[in-house]
């Protein structure tokens, strides 16, 4: 029996790099999607609008298989903070995150073409120590922060920031692993699943 296709509709290395480790083999087709009429206000509601549409984008070029779309924000104090436009934007982020809990939330959608569709959402508090000035300095000069929502990758030098964290870590590198697993085993049943992973 055929392996089901998968597509990933993003361009982040980082969930490209989890779900490669977790064994599954996917093609990539992203495309930019417009963020009016997104509630900026609610961080649930915002991840999983855009997660929806990036799959819906690539949906008309797909005949069959399966379409991830995923987003992912910051959330501190009433405000969703995105990634950062320049190395200014990506200081104040870092320096409004210092010493403080801030959450992570990341949206995704499946769809199965032809059938089902699923979006959710998780959530992780993560709590920043206190940050020096060099040690913000020198992670924005590495170049780190500007393609990462909030302005730091957890999964990189910008880990020695955090203090703790409540929840998933993958989630906070990018995608809930364990979350999208088991959307999967709604969608999929046992064999194509085990075809999926142990192909």
């Amino acid at each position: 029996m055929q392996v089901p296709r998968i597509v990933l509709a993003s361009g982040s290395p980082r969930r490209a790099a989890l779900l490669r480790q977790m064994g599954f083999a996917f093609d990539v087709m992203a495309e930019a999607v417009s963020e009016d009429g997104v509630s900026s206000a609610d961080p649930t509601a915002h991840v999983v609008a855009l997660s929806r549409r990036k799959a819906e984008a690539v949906l008309g070029r797909v005949d069959e298989g399966l379409v991830i779309g995923a987003d992912t924000v910051v959330f501190l104090e009433g405000e969703i903070l995105g990634k950062p436009k320049d190395e200014e934007e990506a200081r104040t982020m870092l320096r409004q995150l210092s010493g403080k809990t801030h959450e992570v939330f990341t949206g995704f959608t499946l769809i199965q073409v032809g059938g089902g569709r699923f979006s959710d959402v998780e959530r992780t508090a993560v709590t920043f120590r206190d940050l020096a000035n060099w040690e913000v300095e020198d992670y924005v000069a590495s170049g780190g922060p500007l393609d990462k929502a909030g302005g730091y990758g957890i999964q990189d030098r910008s880990g020695l920031f955090v203090d703790r964290i409540e929840g998933c870590f993958y989630n906070v590198v990018g995608f809930p692993l364990t979350k999208f697993y088991e959307k999967l085993k709604v969608l999929w049943d046992v064999e194509t699943l085990r075809r999926v992973l142990c192909r």
